[in-house]
């Protein structure tokens, strides 16, 4: 058992080796020791004495003003000065510690001007940023010269472009407008599609269905100048657009083919038969693999940027997750409560899907596929039809149905608002982005496509959108 007696402290040890420190018993002579009378006796406690502070050290004089070695340490100390006692206080006095002998007495203390305090209470609450600076922004102070506030991005509330676009539907479960990285539009207006190129504002006309069918989906290959054309009697067309020449026609689905998602040479369609079909183009089989698990409507299907992972949303309230070898979903996300059209994957990070829900959800929705999580979740207060991710920044831009039927940018992961569009009288069911991931266009029941400009340019490049300003104003895209 240890030894709980109290000792007292040799204030001289021997540090030599040879001689063992004794700590547990007491010295003798201890109690008969007394201190030198000329001796500063010091404290042990925590708090020391202050009867040898020296608080003139805080003082901060003016260096001469004869030396020109010497001039940028004056502007340093008057800088400092002006940070920590303010600009009024032309002289800075020490404070003084009172000795208890003399007590509080006002002649015994030396008390600093008004407002050169180190800390000091203030009325006002509201600041500039540019007193947010501990040295001001005092332009005759010298050596010093402030750097300008970056101003926030602005966002034009009217887009630059329209396009009258007759026979456009009014159908939440179509997607009929697609954006290839040829700069070329695809717009599916009711049997026909027609393509605009960006560069030139020319219209040309690639196909007519008749008046047995009608166009319910468009998608471009991510390379190349295919474009897929899925239709209402169930088909899926294939069309080579630079010379306005069909290539095949597949089959497979028994209704209309609403939604389509290119991977590399992979297409996959997601039909009203509930049913998603892949189809390998260099094969000669219409599909190569049918992909179960809806119980409504394929309205939204998006595959990943790397290709690994395809996202659908159906008239089932369901999310669901592919990869490429499955035919039953690897994850399912069931928490929106209405039908989930509106289907992005981040470009920026791996694994991050958005979804949004129908007018009787209105969330947006974020998704880890990697570590299959609910991220979070923002009530929009209207219908989701569309979500787009931002190439160029870590933004997104979601369209809205009833009842305000807006264009909001926002701000990932904070989703804080950026910019609010109006300008559509109809829901915005139609939404794609341009290949430099400067400009969307969004499409809606008003029979109007609207071109704005919501995204900075890449970081890399400081160059204009390639829609050039000889298209500006309000033209027939047929």
């Amino acid at each position: 058992m240890e030894n709980s007696t109290t000792s007292s402290i040799n204030p001289q040890i021997d540090l030599n080796p040879k001689t063992p420190i004794r700590t547990n018993q007491l010295i003798p002579g201890f109690n008969s020791y007394h201190p030198s009378p000329s001796r500063t006796i010091y404290s042990d406690r925590f708090i020391p004495s202050r009867s040898s502070s020296n608080f003139a050290l805080f003082d901060l004089p003016l260096p001469p003003q004869s030396s020109l070695i010497e001039d940028s340490t004056n502007a340093y100390t008057t800088l400092l000065r002006s940070a920590l006692f303010g600009s009024d206080c032309g002289s800075v006095v020490p404070p003084v510690t009172p000795d208890k002998s003399s007590g509080l007495n006002s002649r015994n203390l030396q008390i600093c001007r008004p407002n050169c305090n180190i800390f000091r209470y203030k009325s006002e609450t509201r600041q500039s940023l540019q007193s947010l600076s501990p040295f001001g922004f005092d332009d005759q102070l010298p050596g010093f010269s402030p750097s300008p506030v970056k101003a926030t991005r602005k966002v034009p509330r009217s887009p630059f472009k329209v396009l009258d676009a007759p026979a456009l539907q009014d159908d939440f479960y179509l997607n009929l407008v697609d954006w290839s990285s040829h700069n070329v539009l695809a717009v599916g207006l009711g049997s026909c599609v027609y393509l605009w190129h960006a560069s030139s504002s020319k219209v040309v006309k690639l196909c007519d269905l008749g008046i047995d069918d009608s166009v319910s989906s468009v998608g471009w290959a991510q390379r190349g100048t295919h474009l897929a054309v899925g239709t209402s009697n169930g088909k899926v067309q294939l069309w080579d657009a630079s010379r306005c020449k069909r290539v095949r026609t597949m089959e497979g689905h028994r209704l209309r083919v609403g939604a389509l998602a290119w991977s590399s040479s992979m297409l996959s369609s997601g039909s009203r038969d509930k049913s998603i079909l892949q189809r390998d183009i260099r094969a000669q089989e219409d599909f190569v693999s049918k992909l179960t698990g809806h119980k409504s409507e394929v309205c939204g299907l998006k595959w990943s940027y790397d290709n690994r992972e395809l996202a659908s949303g159906g008239n089932d309230n369901r999310l669901f997750v592919w990869n490429n070898h499955s035919t039953q979903p690897v994850l399912k996300y069931c928490e929106h409560t209405a039908a989930v059209k509106a289907i992005a994957w981040s470009p920026h990070l791996h694994g991050l899907l958005a979804s949004g829900g129908g007018t009787a959800d209105r969330c947006i929705r974020f998704w880890n596929t990697t570590t299959n999580t609910h991220l979070s979740c923002m009530d929009t207060g209207s219908q989701v039809c569309n979500l787009v991710w931002s190439k160029n920044v870590n933004e997104l831009v979601s369209t809205h149905g009833y009842s305000q039927n807006q264009i909001i940018v926002w701000r990932y992961p904070t989703m804080s608002k950026i910019a609010t569009l109006t300008g559509h009288t109809y829901r915005v069911l139609y939404l794609a982005i341009s290949p430099d991931g400067q400009t969307i266009v969004t499409g809606a029941g008003d029979e109007t496509l609207r071109f704005w400009n919501v995204f900075p340019s890449p970081k890399s490049k400081n160059t204009e959108t390639e829609i050039g300003a000889t298209s500006l104003g309000r033209t027939q895209i047929r």
